[in-house]
Protein backbone atom coordinates (compact mmCIF):
# COMPACT_ATOMS: atom_id res chain seq x y z
CA UNK A 1 0.00 0.00 0.00
CA UNK A 2 3.07 2.42 0.91
CA UNK A 3 4.26 1.42 -2.48
CA UNK A 4 1.19 2.77 -4.26
CA UNK A 5 0.78 5.95 -2.14
CA UNK A 6 4.37 6.89 -3.03
CA UNK A 7 3.90 6.14 -6.87
CA UNK A 8 0.40 8.24 -6.79
CA UNK A 9 2.32 11.34 -4.85
CA UNK A 10 5.13 11.21 -7.03
CA UNK A 11 2.84 11.56 -9.72
CA UNK A 12 0.81 14.51 -8.33
CA UNK A 13 4.10 15.73 -7.89
CA UNK A 14 5.23 15.30 -11.60
CA UNK A 15 2.01 16.80 -12.88
CA UNK A 16 2.44 20.25 -10.52
CA UNK A 17 6.06 20.86 -11.52
CA UNK A 18 4.75 20.16 -15.09
CA UNK A 19 2.37 22.43 -14.88
CA UNK A 20 4.32 25.24 -13.46
CA UNK A 21 6.77 24.64 -16.38
CA UNK A 22 4.38 24.94 -18.48
CA UNK A 23 2.88 27.53 -17.18
CA UNK A 24 6.09 29.78 -17.19
CA UNK A 25 6.68 29.22 -20.38
CA UNK A 26 3.57 30.32 -21.62
CA UNK A 27 4.54 33.68 -19.02
CA UNK A 28 7.40 34.03 -21.00
CA UNK A 29 5.88 34.35 -24.46
CA UNK A 30 3.40 36.11 -23.85
CA UNK A 31 4.30 40.17 -25.30
CA UNK A 32 5.21 42.23 -22.46
CA UNK A 33 2.50 45.79 -22.66
CA UNK A 34 5.17 48.89 -22.13
CA UNK A 35 2.20 51.44 -21.66
CA UNK A 36 3.30 55.21 -23.03
CA UNK A 37 1.46 58.21 -21.55
CA UNK A 38 1.01 60.76 -23.94
CA UNK A 39 -1.13 64.09 -23.77
CA UNK A 40 -3.76 64.37 -26.23
CA UNK A 41 -7.48 63.65 -26.57
CA UNK A 42 -8.33 60.30 -27.62
CA UNK A 43 -8.41 58.62 -31.17
CA UNK A 44 -11.58 59.23 -33.02
CA UNK A 45 -10.85 56.89 -35.75
CA UNK A 46 -9.72 53.76 -36.31
CA UNK A 47 -6.01 54.50 -38.02
CA UNK A 48 -3.88 54.67 -34.74
CA UNK A 49 -5.06 51.27 -33.46
CA UNK A 50 -4.25 49.95 -37.06
CA UNK A 51 -0.60 51.60 -37.23
CA UNK A 52 0.00 50.67 -33.55
CA UNK A 53 -0.62 46.61 -35.10
CA UNK A 54 1.87 47.32 -37.17
CA UNK A 55 4.59 48.55 -34.70
CA UNK A 56 3.76 45.67 -32.43
CA UNK A 57 4.89 43.36 -35.46
CA UNK A 58 8.57 44.71 -34.96
CA UNK A 59 8.11 44.80 -31.03
CA UNK A 60 6.80 41.79 -30.32
CA UNK A 61 9.26 39.96 -33.13
CA UNK A 62 12.49 41.76 -31.72
CA UNK A 63 11.54 42.85 -27.84
CA UNK A 64 8.62 40.49 -26.81
CA UNK A 65 6.81 43.35 -26.59
CA UNK A 66 3.85 45.60 -27.51
CA UNK A 67 3.15 48.86 -27.04
CA UNK A 68 -0.12 50.54 -25.94
CA UNK A 69 -1.16 54.60 -25.61
CA UNK A 70 -2.59 55.84 -22.38
CA UNK A 71 -4.31 59.42 -23.75
CA UNK A 72 -4.34 62.64 -20.96
CA UNK A 73 -7.26 64.35 -22.76
CA UNK A 74 -7.13 68.03 -22.73
CA UNK A 75 -9.56 68.58 -20.39
CA UNK A 76 -8.33 69.34 -17.23
CA UNK A 77 -4.94 68.04 -18.93
CA UNK A 78 -3.06 69.70 -15.66
CA UNK A 79 -4.62 67.77 -12.91
CA UNK A 80 -5.23 64.58 -14.76
CA UNK A 81 -1.21 64.26 -15.89
CA UNK A 82 -0.18 64.95 -12.82
CA UNK A 83 -3.10 62.43 -11.01
CA UNK A 84 -1.26 59.79 -13.03
CA UNK A 85 2.03 59.63 -11.56
CA UNK A 86 -0.06 60.06 -7.82
CA UNK A 87 -1.69 57.05 -8.40
CA UNK A 88 1.75 55.00 -7.99
CA UNK A 89 -0.05 52.25 -9.12
CA UNK A 90 2.43 51.02 -12.29
CA UNK A 91 -0.25 51.66 -14.95
CA UNK A 92 2.27 53.08 -17.57
CA UNK A 93 6.25 53.02 -17.92
CA UNK A 94 6.71 55.65 -20.47
CA UNK A 95 5.55 59.47 -19.96
CA UNK A 96 6.02 62.30 -22.20
CA UNK A 97 6.66 64.86 -20.31
CA UNK A 98 8.66 68.48 -20.05
CA UNK A 99 10.31 70.77 -17.72
CA UNK A 100 8.41 74.29 -19.02
CA UNK A 101 4.70 72.76 -19.35
CA UNK A 102 4.58 69.22 -17.74
CA UNK A 103 6.25 69.99 -14.63
CA UNK A 104 9.03 67.75 -15.28
CA UNK A 105 11.32 68.88 -12.34
CA UNK A 106 8.13 68.87 -10.17
CA UNK A 107 8.09 65.09 -10.72
CA UNK A 108 11.46 64.35 -9.95
CA UNK A 109 11.25 66.13 -7.00
CA UNK A 110 8.45 64.23 -5.91
CA UNK A 111 9.57 61.12 -7.04
CA UNK A 112 7.33 60.90 -10.11
CA UNK A 113 10.20 59.23 -12.39
CA UNK A 114 12.32 56.15 -12.37
CA UNK A 115 16.11 57.35 -12.11
CA UNK A 116 18.43 56.23 -14.85
CA UNK A 117 22.13 55.87 -14.96
CA UNK A 118 24.40 55.86 -18.03
CA UNK A 119 24.78 52.23 -17.91
CA UNK A 120 21.53 51.43 -18.00
CA UNK A 121 20.83 53.76 -20.95
CA UNK A 122 24.53 52.25 -22.75
CA UNK A 123 22.71 48.63 -22.36
CA UNK A 124 18.54 49.17 -23.55
CA UNK A 125 18.72 52.37 -24.96
CA UNK A 126 22.01 52.48 -27.23
CA UNK A 127 21.50 54.67 -30.18
CA UNK A 128 19.75 57.31 -28.23
CA UNK A 129 22.57 57.21 -25.85
CA UNK A 130 25.07 58.03 -28.76
CA UNK A 131 23.14 60.59 -30.43
CA UNK A 132 22.38 62.78 -27.62
CA UNK A 133 25.30 64.68 -26.47
CA UNK A 134 27.10 64.65 -22.91
CA UNK A 135 26.10 68.11 -22.72
CA UNK A 136 22.40 67.71 -23.11
CA UNK A 137 22.44 64.07 -20.42
CA UNK A 138 24.15 66.81 -18.19
CA UNK A 139 21.34 69.21 -18.63
CA UNK A 140 18.32 66.30 -17.64
CA UNK A 141 21.19 64.98 -14.42
CA UNK A 142 20.08 66.25 -11.10
CA UNK A 143 21.40 64.40 -7.71
CA UNK A 144 23.82 62.15 -10.11
CA UNK A 145 20.92 60.58 -12.16
CA UNK A 146 19.13 61.40 -15.39
CA UNK A 147 15.45 61.89 -15.65
CA UNK A 148 14.76 62.68 -18.71
CA UNK A 149 16.05 61.81 -22.16
CA UNK A 150 15.75 65.39 -24.02
CA UNK A 151 13.77 65.77 -27.60
CA UNK A 152 17.05 67.56 -28.54
CA UNK A 153 17.20 67.09 -31.88
CA UNK A 154 13.81 68.05 -33.40
CA UNK A 155 13.75 71.98 -34.13
CA UNK A 156 10.88 74.11 -33.51
CA UNK A 157 9.78 77.21 -32.25
CA UNK A 158 6.39 77.65 -30.16
CA UNK A 159 6.79 81.25 -29.34
CA UNK A 160 3.37 82.90 -29.59
CA UNK A 161 2.44 86.05 -31.68
CA UNK A 162 -0.69 87.36 -33.75
CA UNK A 163 -1.59 86.11 -36.98
CA UNK A 164 -2.86 89.15 -39.36
CA UNK A 165 -4.49 89.76 -42.70
CA UNK A 166 -1.98 90.93 -45.13
CA UNK A 167 -4.81 91.39 -47.73
CA UNK A 168 -7.46 93.14 -44.98
CA UNK A 169 -4.27 95.30 -43.93
CA UNK A 170 -3.26 96.87 -47.27
CA UNK A 171 -7.09 97.81 -48.11
CA UNK A 172 -6.25 100.20 -44.95
CA UNK A 173 -2.99 101.14 -46.27
CA UNK A 174 -1.33 99.17 -43.34
CA UNK A 175 1.81 97.44 -44.69
CA UNK A 176 3.93 96.06 -41.96
CA UNK A 177 2.96 94.99 -38.30
CA UNK A 178 6.08 94.43 -36.21
CA UNK A 179 4.95 96.43 -32.74
CA UNK A 180 1.55 96.60 -30.78
CA UNK A 181 1.01 100.34 -32.10
CA UNK A 182 1.04 99.00 -35.47
CA UNK A 183 -1.15 96.19 -34.36
CA UNK A 184 -3.59 98.80 -32.91
CA UNK A 185 -3.59 100.07 -36.47
CA UNK A 186 -4.58 97.20 -38.19
CA UNK A 187 -7.28 96.38 -35.98
CA UNK A 188 -8.34 100.20 -36.62
CA UNK A 189 -8.79 99.27 -40.38
CA UNK A 190 -10.58 96.06 -39.82
CA UNK A 191 -13.01 97.60 -37.69
CA UNK A 192 -13.12 100.18 -40.43
CA UNK A 193 -13.64 98.04 -43.66
CA UNK A 194 -14.71 94.72 -42.61
CA UNK A 195 -18.44 95.04 -40.40
CA UNK A 196 -18.66 91.56 -40.82
CA UNK A 197 -15.58 90.61 -38.75
CA UNK A 198 -15.03 91.53 -35.15
CA UNK A 199 -10.85 92.84 -35.04
CA UNK A 200 -10.03 90.23 -33.10
CA UNK A 201 -12.86 87.98 -32.15
CA UNK A 202 -10.95 85.87 -28.88
CA UNK A 203 -12.68 84.04 -26.10
CA UNK A 204 -11.47 85.64 -22.82
CA UNK A 205 -8.79 83.97 -20.24
CA UNK A 206 -7.42 84.45 -17.11
CA UNK A 207 -4.67 84.81 -18.80
CA UNK A 208 -4.74 88.12 -20.09
CA UNK A 209 -4.93 87.87 -23.63
CA UNK A 210 -1.74 89.27 -25.46
CA UNK A 211 -0.67 90.74 -21.73
CA UNK A 212 2.50 88.74 -21.59
CA UNK A 213 3.15 89.35 -25.31
CA UNK A 214 3.16 93.19 -24.81
CA UNK A 215 5.82 92.41 -21.93
CA UNK A 216 7.69 90.49 -24.01
CA UNK A 217 7.97 92.91 -26.25
CA UNK A 218 8.12 96.35 -24.28
CA UNK A 219 10.65 94.55 -21.48
CA UNK A 220 13.69 93.03 -21.93
CA UNK A 221 12.54 90.12 -19.65
CA UNK A 222 11.84 86.45 -19.94
CA UNK A 223 9.81 83.97 -17.68
CA UNK A 224 11.47 81.66 -15.09
CA UNK A 225 9.85 78.24 -15.62
CA UNK A 226 7.66 77.02 -13.11
CA UNK A 227 8.28 80.26 -11.08
CA UNK A 228 4.62 81.92 -11.61
CA UNK A 229 4.64 85.20 -12.63
CA UNK A 230 8.73 85.94 -11.98
CA UNK A 231 11.01 86.89 -14.77
CA UNK A 232 14.75 87.25 -15.52
CA UNK A 233 16.44 90.20 -17.72
CA UNK A 234 17.67 88.89 -20.26
CA UNK A 235 21.25 90.70 -19.48
CA UNK A 236 21.16 89.94 -15.89
CA UNK A 237 19.63 86.20 -15.68
CA UNK A 238 20.26 85.53 -12.06
CA UNK A 239 18.22 88.52 -10.63
CA UNK A 240 14.53 87.80 -10.11
CA UNK A 241 12.53 91.02 -11.66
CA UNK A 242 8.74 90.88 -12.20
CA UNK A 243 6.94 93.14 -15.04
CA UNK A 244 3.34 93.38 -13.16
CA UNK A 245 5.11 94.90 -10.43
CA UNK A 246 7.80 96.77 -11.20
CA UNK A 247 7.87 97.60 -14.82
CA UNK A 248 5.77 100.80 -16.30
CA UNK A 249 4.89 99.09 -19.36
CA UNK A 250 2.19 96.99 -17.68
CA UNK A 251 0.72 100.98 -17.04
CA UNK A 252 1.03 101.11 -20.71
CA UNK A 253 -0.44 97.81 -21.68
CA UNK A 254 -3.02 98.00 -18.94
CA UNK A 255 -3.96 101.84 -20.77
CA UNK A 256 -3.82 100.19 -24.58
CA UNK A 257 -6.20 97.33 -24.15
CA UNK A 258 -8.78 99.09 -22.02
CA UNK A 259 -8.64 101.37 -25.50
CA UNK A 260 -9.08 98.72 -27.99
CA UNK A 261 -11.62 97.13 -25.74
CA UNK A 262 -13.39 100.89 -26.31
CA UNK A 263 -12.87 101.00 -29.80
CA UNK A 264 -14.81 97.28 -29.85
CA UNK A 265 -11.81 95.16 -31.07
CA UNK A 266 -13.59 92.05 -29.55
CA UNK A 267 -16.75 91.17 -27.98
CA UNK A 268 -18.42 93.13 -25.05
CA UNK A 269 -18.64 89.50 -24.17
CA UNK A 270 -15.50 88.63 -23.95
CA UNK A 271 -14.97 87.08 -20.72
CA UNK A 272 -17.74 85.07 -21.21
CA UNK A 273 -17.62 83.62 -24.89
CA UNK A 274 -16.46 80.20 -25.70
CA UNK A 275 -17.10 79.88 -29.65
CA UNK A 276 -14.64 78.47 -31.85
CA UNK A 277 -12.91 81.69 -33.10
CA UNK A 278 -9.96 80.01 -35.20
CA UNK A 279 -12.81 78.38 -37.46
CA UNK A 280 -14.20 82.09 -37.21
CA UNK A 281 -10.77 83.06 -38.63
CA UNK A 282 -10.49 80.41 -41.08
CA UNK A 283 -14.09 81.70 -42.12
CA UNK A 284 -13.37 85.46 -42.80
CA UNK A 285 -15.22 86.64 -39.56
CA UNK A 286 -12.57 87.57 -37.35
CA UNK A 287 -9.04 89.70 -38.29
CA UNK A 288 -7.04 88.14 -36.58
CA UNK A 289 -5.93 85.02 -34.20
CA UNK A 290 -3.16 83.89 -31.85
CA UNK A 291 -0.86 81.15 -30.87
CA UNK A 292 2.85 79.90 -31.88
CA UNK A 293 5.16 79.59 -34.70
CA UNK A 294 4.89 75.74 -35.73
CA UNK A 295 0.79 76.58 -35.92
CA UNK A 296 1.35 79.82 -38.05
CA UNK A 297 3.69 77.70 -40.79
CA UNK A 298 2.04 73.85 -40.43
CA UNK A 299 -1.69 75.13 -40.11
CA UNK A 300 -3.10 78.84 -40.26
CA UNK A 301 -0.93 80.03 -43.18
CA UNK A 302 -1.62 77.05 -45.52
CA UNK A 303 -5.26 76.95 -44.31
CA UNK A 304 -5.90 80.47 -44.84
CA UNK A 305 -3.79 80.30 -48.24
CA UNK A 306 -6.51 77.45 -49.32
CA UNK A 307 -9.96 78.52 -47.43
CA UNK A 308 -9.64 82.52 -47.61
CA UNK A 309 -7.48 83.23 -51.02
CA UNK A 310 -5.10 86.19 -50.96
CA UNK A 311 -5.32 86.72 -47.73
CA UNK A 312 -1.63 86.41 -47.29
CA UNK A 313 -1.83 86.06 -43.30
CA UNK A 314 1.45 87.79 -41.84
CA UNK A 315 2.61 86.56 -38.19
CA UNK A 316 3.36 89.06 -35.67
CA UNK A 317 5.63 87.49 -33.40
CA UNK A 318 6.19 88.56 -29.47
CA UNK A 319 9.64 90.47 -29.05
CA UNK A 320 9.99 91.42 -32.64
CA UNK A 321 10.29 95.03 -31.86
CA UNK A 322 13.50 93.94 -29.20
CA UNK A 323 14.46 90.78 -30.46
CA UNK A 324 12.94 89.33 -27.42
CA UNK A 325 12.54 85.57 -28.39
CA UNK A 326 13.81 82.49 -26.47
CA UNK A 327 14.32 78.98 -27.92
CA UNK A 328 12.21 76.23 -26.95
CA UNK A 329 14.36 74.18 -24.33
CA UNK A 330 15.52 70.73 -25.08
CA UNK A 331 13.19 69.12 -22.64
CA UNK A 332 10.15 71.38 -23.94
CA UNK A 333 9.86 67.30 -25.29
CA UNK A 334 11.00 64.52 -23.24
CA UNK A 335 10.81 61.04 -22.24
CA UNK A 336 10.94 59.88 -18.48
CA UNK A 337 9.98 56.19 -17.10
CA UNK A 338 7.24 55.86 -14.38
CA UNK A 339 8.68 55.59 -10.80
CA UNK A 340 6.78 52.36 -10.88
CA UNK A 341 7.15 51.47 -14.14
CA UNK A 342 7.27 47.21 -13.97
CA UNK A 343 9.63 47.00 -16.74
CA UNK A 344 12.13 50.05 -16.46
CA UNK A 345 14.90 48.09 -18.80
CA UNK A 346 12.36 47.21 -21.52
CA UNK A 347 10.53 50.29 -22.05
CA UNK A 348 13.87 51.86 -23.07
CA UNK A 349 14.16 49.46 -25.29
CA UNK A 350 10.95 49.86 -26.97
CA UNK A 351 12.19 54.16 -26.66
CA UNK A 352 15.15 53.53 -28.32
CA UNK A 353 13.18 51.70 -31.30
CA UNK A 354 10.36 54.14 -31.53
CA UNK A 355 13.17 57.17 -31.90
CA UNK A 356 15.76 55.65 -33.96
CA UNK A 357 14.48 53.05 -36.63
CA UNK A 358 13.15 54.85 -39.30
CA UNK A 359 10.44 52.44 -40.12
CA UNK A 360 8.89 52.24 -36.55
CA UNK A 361 9.46 56.43 -35.99
CA UNK A 362 7.66 56.94 -39.34
CA UNK A 363 4.56 54.57 -38.61
CA UNK A 364 4.31 55.88 -35.27
CA UNK A 365 4.24 59.72 -36.41
CA UNK A 366 3.01 59.07 -39.59
CA UNK A 367 0.97 56.20 -40.04
CA UNK A 368 1.08 53.51 -43.15
CA UNK A 369 2.64 54.84 -46.47
CA UNK A 370 0.49 54.90 -48.91
CA UNK A 371 -2.65 54.84 -46.67
CA UNK A 372 -1.90 57.77 -44.40
CA UNK A 373 1.06 59.78 -46.15
CA UNK A 374 3.13 60.26 -49.45
CA UNK A 375 6.83 61.45 -50.05
CA UNK A 376 7.00 63.22 -53.39
CA UNK A 377 9.80 63.66 -55.52
CA UNK A 378 11.43 66.17 -53.73
CA UNK A 379 11.09 64.25 -50.18
CA UNK A 380 8.28 66.15 -49.05
CA UNK A 381 5.25 64.53 -47.03
CA UNK A 382 2.08 64.54 -48.68
CA UNK A 383 -1.22 63.26 -47.76
CA UNK A 384 -3.45 60.53 -50.49
CA UNK A 385 -6.19 61.76 -51.98
CA UNK A 386 -9.66 62.16 -49.50
CA UNK A 387 -6.97 61.74 -46.24
CA UNK A 388 -8.99 64.38 -43.78
CA UNK A 389 -7.34 64.90 -39.90
CA UNK A 390 -10.43 64.03 -38.28
CA UNK A 391 -10.96 60.80 -40.09
CA UNK A 392 -8.04 59.61 -40.86
CA UNK A 393 -5.39 61.41 -38.43
CA UNK A 394 -3.26 59.66 -35.83
CA UNK A 395 -3.26 60.35 -32.30
CA UNK A 396 0.47 59.00 -31.35
CA UNK A 397 1.24 62.26 -30.04
CA UNK A 398 4.78 61.47 -29.68
CA UNK A 399 6.35 64.91 -28.80
CA UNK A 400 9.15 63.25 -27.00
CA UNK A 401 11.90 62.01 -29.23
CA UNK A 402 11.57 63.36 -32.44
CA UNK A 403 13.89 63.83 -35.04
CA UNK A 404 15.30 66.28 -37.83
CA UNK A 405 16.92 63.47 -39.92
CA UNK A 406 13.51 61.44 -39.76
CA UNK A 407 10.91 64.34 -39.97
CA UNK A 408 10.16 65.36 -43.76
CA UNK A 409 8.79 68.74 -44.15
CA UNK A 410 5.02 68.43 -45.25
CA UNK A 411 4.19 69.77 -48.73
CA UNK A 412 1.52 71.20 -47.06
CA UNK A 413 3.63 74.06 -44.87
CA UNK A 414 3.85 77.39 -45.63
CA UNK A 415 6.47 77.45 -48.43
CA UNK A 416 8.49 79.62 -45.88
CA UNK A 417 8.43 77.73 -43.13
CA UNK A 418 12.17 77.54 -43.65
CA UNK A 419 13.53 80.77 -43.88
CA UNK A 420 11.84 82.02 -40.82
CA UNK A 421 12.93 78.83 -38.43
CA UNK A 422 16.21 80.33 -39.76
CA UNK A 423 15.33 83.98 -38.85
CA UNK A 424 15.02 83.49 -35.30
CA UNK A 425 17.83 80.55 -34.98
CA UNK A 426 19.57 83.92 -36.04
CA UNK A 427 19.37 85.96 -32.85
CA UNK A 428 16.85 83.63 -30.48
CA UNK A 429 18.39 83.09 -27.44
CA UNK A 430 18.86 80.03 -25.12
CA UNK A 431 17.14 79.62 -21.57
CA UNK A 432 20.15 80.09 -19.20
CA UNK A 433 18.63 78.19 -16.46
CA UNK A 434 17.84 74.54 -17.93
CA UNK A 435 17.77 72.62 -14.86
CA UNK A 436 16.25 75.37 -12.58
CA UNK A 437 13.04 74.13 -10.85
CA UNK A 438 11.78 76.73 -8.05
CA UNK A 439 10.78 74.25 -5.37
CA UNK A 440 7.48 76.02 -3.79
CA UNK A 441 7.09 74.38 -0.48
CA UNK A 442 8.19 77.17 1.67
CA UNK A 443 5.48 79.42 0.34
CA UNK A 444 2.97 77.26 -1.00
CA UNK A 445 0.21 79.01 0.57
CA UNK A 446 1.31 82.63 -0.57
CA UNK A 447 1.23 81.03 -3.88
CA UNK A 448 -2.01 80.08 -3.73
CA UNK A 449 -3.11 83.41 -2.55
CA UNK A 450 -1.07 85.01 -5.44
CA UNK A 451 -2.90 82.95 -7.83
CA UNK A 452 -6.12 83.84 -6.47
CA UNK A 453 -5.81 87.62 -7.42
CA UNK A 454 -3.78 86.87 -10.68
CA UNK A 455 -7.16 84.25 -11.63
CA UNK A 456 -9.21 87.46 -10.82
CA UNK A 457 -8.14 90.70 -12.31
CA UNK A 458 -5.25 89.67 -14.92
CA UNK A 459 -8.16 88.49 -17.43
CA UNK A 460 -10.05 92.12 -16.58
CA UNK A 461 -6.67 94.06 -17.13
CA UNK A 462 -5.62 92.00 -20.33
CA UNK A 463 -9.19 92.42 -21.98
CA UNK A 464 -10.14 95.56 -21.02
CA UNK A 465 -12.88 94.87 -18.76
CA UNK A 466 -11.91 96.92 -15.46
CA UNK A 467 -14.56 98.51 -13.42
CA UNK A 468 -11.56 101.05 -13.08
CA UNK A 469 -9.48 102.70 -14.21
CA UNK A 470 -6.91 100.58 -15.98
CA UNK A 471 -3.91 102.74 -14.04
CA UNK A 472 -6.17 102.13 -10.49
CA UNK A 473 -6.49 98.12 -11.82
CA UNK A 474 -2.76 97.71 -12.22
CA UNK A 475 -2.59 99.84 -8.78
CA UNK A 476 -4.81 97.25 -7.08
CA UNK A 477 -3.45 94.30 -8.20
CA UNK A 478 0.10 94.98 -7.13
CA UNK A 479 -1.68 95.98 -3.66
CA UNK A 480 -3.46 92.82 -3.51
CA UNK A 481 -0.14 90.50 -4.56
CA UNK A 482 1.86 92.24 -2.18
CA UNK A 483 -0.91 91.24 0.56
CA UNK A 484 -1.12 87.94 -0.47
CA UNK A 485 2.62 87.61 -0.33
CA UNK A 486 4.64 88.70 -3.03
CA UNK A 487 7.64 89.34 -1.53
CA UNK A 488 7.92 86.40 0.61
CA UNK A 489 7.94 84.20 -2.98
CA UNK A 490 10.14 86.13 -4.94
CA UNK A 491 12.54 86.66 -1.87
CA UNK A 492 12.47 82.79 -2.24
CA UNK A 493 12.69 82.64 -5.54
CA UNK A 494 15.58 84.47 -5.49
CA UNK A 495 17.30 82.68 -2.88
CA UNK A 496 16.95 79.38 -4.71
CA UNK A 497 18.29 81.51 -7.86
CA UNK A 498 21.55 82.10 -6.04
CA UNK A 499 21.61 79.01 -5.03
CA UNK A 500 21.55 77.39 -8.07
CA UNK A 501 23.95 79.89 -9.45
CA UNK A 502 26.16 79.19 -6.96
CA UNK A 503 25.75 75.35 -7.85
CA UNK A 504 26.44 75.70 -11.92
CA UNK A 505 29.12 78.88 -12.74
Amino acid sequence: MKIYIKKFLALVFFFIFAGMFFLNCTDRSRPVRITMLVLGNRPTNNRTSVVLREINKRLVSELNAELHLRHIEWSDWQTRYQLAFAAGDGSFDLAVTATDWLYGWELVRRGGFFPMTPEMLQENAPRTWEEVIPEHWEMCTLDGKIWFIPEDQYTQYTNHGVYWRGDWAREGGIYQVTTFDELEAYFDVVKQNQPQAYPWDVAGDPGGGLLNGYLTSNTNTQGILSASIFCYNNDDPYTVVCPYMDSDAMIDAAIMFNRWSQKGFWREDVMNYRGLTRDLFFAGFSGADAHHTMTYYSSIRPGMDRLQPGSDVQFFYFGMENNNVRKDIITHGAMAINATSRNPDLALRVYDLLRNDKEIYMLLNYGIYGEDYLINSEGKLERPEGWEAVTHGLATNFWAGRMDKYTPLDANWWSGTEALIEHFNSFAHEYPMLKFAFDDSNVGAELAAMNNVLVSQIGQIGFGRTRESPEQAVANLRRDLMAAGYEKVKAEVQAQLDAFWAANK
